[in-house]
């Protein structure tokens, strides 16, 4: 099975993003291939989340886990370290205040 290239990936999650009316914008563009994507959540009250795609050797599959949560600032900083290890990776920046980011529907969770 082939995979989708992140660019793709992005491409489509924030098309999906905009049909729900969250905003979402790339702040930070990886690889356009390969690239490691991010998904930072913002509420707007001064609290975030970053979730990054995760792979469980027990079950085989793939998920969506928290990578850091708290206020904004010490998840920007989790981001920066992450970007200091890997200049390749993507960042998405989603703004919304009821905290929806769609990773857990059908397509996105999986």
């Amino acid at each position: 099975m082939s995979r989708l290239t992140a660019e793709f990936w992005v491409s489509a999650y924030i098309a999906r993003l905009r049909l729900q009316d969250i905003p979402a914008f790339v702040v930070q563009h990886g690889d356009d291939t390969a690239g490691v994507v991010f998904v930072k959540l913002n509420t707007l009250d001064g609290q975030a989340q970053v979730f990054q795609r995760s792979f469980d050797l027990m079950s085989d599959t793939r998920h969506w886990a928290v990578l850091a949560e708290g206020a904004e600032r010490e998840v920007d900083e989790a981001l920066a370290r992450q970007k200091r290890s890997d200049p390749d990776l993507w960042i998405i920046e989603v703004e919304d205040r009821d905290g929806r980011h769609l990773l857990d529907e059908p397509g996105l969770s999986d």
